[in-house]
Parts: C-alpha cells; structure tokens; sequence
C-alpha cells in the first residue's frame, strides 16, 4: 500500500546528497544502457544480414552439375554430364516432403552474356527458363501484367516477364511494356509482365536486370531439349532440405552413373543450413550482449550495494530510535529494499529511455542516407525491455541485501550511542 511518510523519507535520503545519488545512479544508467546497444547493434546486424537472403524460400537447396571425380561403372572420371527432365520427375516420386522442384536453364550472367534488343536500344542480362513455381521459391512483386503460368508451359509460349532494370534500359519513361516484343538471341518474346525484387546486398541493381521466360519455350528456343541447367528444390515446412538431400544426390548418381562416394560431382548451396548458421551466429551475439551488459551492470549496482552501507552508517542511531519505538527488523529491511530498488529503477529506466532515444536517432539517419550493408533497422522488443526491467529489479534487492542486513543486525541501545 502506499505510503507517503515512507517515500517522502526515500526521497530525503537520496536527494540529501545529489552529487554522491548522481553518480552512484550512472554506474546502473551506463550498465543498462550498454545492454540495450549492444542488443539493438546486434539486431541491426542480423536484420541487415538476414536481408542479404530476400523473401526467398530458405529451406531450399540450389543444385548443378560438376566434373566427376571418380570412375564408377565403366565411365571414366573428369567427365562432364548434365540433369534431363528424368531427373526432375526422379526427384519428385522418390523423395517424400518436397514442396517444389523447379528445373532451370539460363543464359547470360558467368556463362556469357545475353543479347537482348528492342529496336534500337541493346542490353545484356541474365535470362532464365523456368516453372511458375520459381515465384514462390524466390519471391519477386509483379508491377506489371503478370508471371508465367501452366498455360505458357504447355503451349511453349514465348513470352517474358522482365525486371525494372530491363525496362529502364530498353524502353522510354512511362512507355507501355504489355504486348511489346524483345529479342533474346534472336528469338522474339512477348513482354507480359514485369516484376520487382527486394533486396539489400551488392547485387540488388543486378537482381533487377533479368528476365524470366517459360522452362519450354526456353529449352525450344535456345536448343537444349531436355537439359535442365541447375534446379531449385524446396522441401516442405517442418522437414529441413538439409535432412533428405542426400536421397536427391542418390537420385541423380545413380541416373547419370556417378561413384556413391563422388560428392564433388553434384555442387549445390545449402540455404537452409546457411540460414540456421545465422541463426546460431546471432544467438551466440545475443547471448554475448547480455553477458557483457549483465557485467557493466554488475558495476553499477555494487556501486548502489556501498552507497546504501554508507546511508546505513550515517543512519544507525535513526534507526536505533525507530527499533526504540517498536520497528520491526521487517520494517526496516524494506525500507532500506526499497531505498534502492528506487534508486536502480530510476537509473535504469534512465538508461533505456536514453538507448531508445539513440536507437531512433539511428534509424532515422539510416533512413535519410544510403543503406548500410549488412545493417537495418537496430531495434529492441518489449520482450528486451521487460528483461530489462527484472534485471533491474533483481540488482536493485541485491544491492540492498547487505546493507539491509547491516541495518537491522543494530542492536537499538548500541544504535543510540552512536555519535
């Protein structure tokens, strides 16, 4: 119940000396404040970094082809070999929990690039034949028209959804892209849509420059028949791809008469396990946060813990007449309990308005300048602070344990000959 005897007197003792309150206060100002920057600095980082992946599925796996390191079956090694549509349908009636499997081809980008003309104007841009499906896998907004369908599949349609970088350069400012035609290797396409990719990385210009065409008009177009380049696979949520690719490497070997034991022959890129890498990476900074913050707190509160003695000593003959009187140890113990739980309390609320009002200032800048790779948007939740909180609550009984023990330990007529 509140009591206002009892905080008028908690107020009196700490503002009766403000320089020796102040600074024992910074000691927890600082520790706390230090917690919530070095938590926020790591979330900026993590976002930034966690950025770098986009919206793309992350439980999927990129596979290609490689030379074959070992001879298996009569077949000698450093041959070359390339996926067929076989291996695609391989894939999905032999390995359970697969959400998609999506066969690509490309032209352009590390293989050489790709010719693409309207009229008059040129570019070169990575080109990629593909299912609907890769949408899903590597998310992108369409702003335009739409993106490939079963339709366009099935009837070998030549038709191309292209990004706004391609746009920019092929065409005039608020020109009509819908219904135009651009020529890729010679071969026209249809422009129905175009779409836009977020991301944050050094490439983001570049993810902007490409264009998707059908997986089979691509293969007629270009003359790879039933090649397929590289495939995207996505294994369904709750069944990591990390745990059944080894079934899809068996898969291809065994097609393409590959050692068992070959594992160069098949290259591929892990998202998922990559992602839970970060994901450890920033549990470990998190708990590191915490840890050094928990320290520089530490500090300030042994600094609460010996302001509070000194308080004691200069009140023992206080309290000898207060235990005179009829206080109880109890009594006393939870004024001395609450003296500094009111102190840290007020210091460290001190400091997370002031980390609160950095952390703004950051975003803010941030927003106002250029993007900083691998950093977004520093932030702590309620979750953080409310931790915050505890911890403050649970120095402020610390620090005011000892003391609170020396206090009521005073017998009363030995208090009152204190001078």
């Amino acid at each position: 119940m509140f009591n206002r005897d009892r905080w008028n007197e908690i107020l009196e003792v700490l503002t009766a000396n403000w320089i020796r309150t102040l600074l024992t206060a910074f000691g927890v100002f600082w520790g706390i404040f230090i917690l919530i920057l070095l938590l926020a600095a790591g979330k900026g980082l993590e976002n930034g970094i966690k950025n770098d992946f986009g919206d793309i599925a992350t439980n999927t796996m990129f596979m290609w082809t490689q030379t074959v390191t070992k001879s298996y079956q009569g077949m000698a090694k450093g041959r070359s070999f390339s996926y067929k549509l076989k291996d695609v349908e391989d894939i999905w009636n032999n390995v359970d929990n697969l959400r998609f499997v999506s066969p690509r081809n490309q032209i352009g980008g590390w293989r050489g690039a790709a010719n693409v003309i309207r009229g008059i104007e040129t570019g070169a841009f990575d080109v990629y034949g593909d299912y609907p499906e890769i949408i899903k896998q590597e998310p992108m907004d369409i702003v335009e028209g739409r993106f490939i369908n079963h339709s366009d599949i099935e009837k070998k349609r030549k038709v191309a959804i292209i990004g706004q970088g391609v746009k920019s350069s092929l065409y005039e400012k608020g020109e009509d892209i819908l219904g135009t035609y651009i020529k890729i290797n010679g071969v026209n396409f249809m422009v129905i849509g175009s779409y836009k990719k977020k991301a944050s990385g050094g490439d983001s210009e570049e993810q902007q420059k490409q264009i998707f065409v059908p997986f089979t008009s691509f293969s007629q177009a270009f003359n790879r028949g039933d090649k397929v380049g590289w495939m995207a696979i996505t294994a369904k949520d709750g069944t990591p791809i990390t745990e059944i690719k080894s079934q899809i490497f068996d898969i291809v070997k065994k097609n393409h008469k590959i050692h068992p034991e070959d594992n160069r022959a098949v290259g591929h890129f892990d998202l998922y396990q990559q992602y839970n890498r970060v994901e450890s990476l920033f549990m470990a900074l998190k708990v590191i946060a915490y840890f050094v913050g928990t320290l520089v707190l530490l500090s300030g509160v042994i600094g609460v813990s010996n302001i509070m003695l000194i308080v004691v000593k200069e009140r023992t003959r206080e309290i000898g007449i207060r235990r005179a009187v009829g206080a109880t140890p109890g009594k006393i113990r939870a004024q001395i309990l609450t003296e500094s739980v009111f102190l840290t309390i007020i210091a460290g609320m001190a400091g997370i308005a002031f980390g609160a009002f950095l952390i703004y200032g950051l975003n803010y800048a941030l927003d106002m300048t250029d993007p900083i790779d691998m950093f977004a948007n520093p932030s702590v939740n309620l979750g953080v602070v409310t931790t915050a909180l505890v911890i403050l609550v649970v120095s402020g009984l610390l620090a005011g344990m000892i003391p609170a023990q020396t206090a009521i330990k005073l017998k009363p007529v030995d208090a009152l000959r204190t001078e």
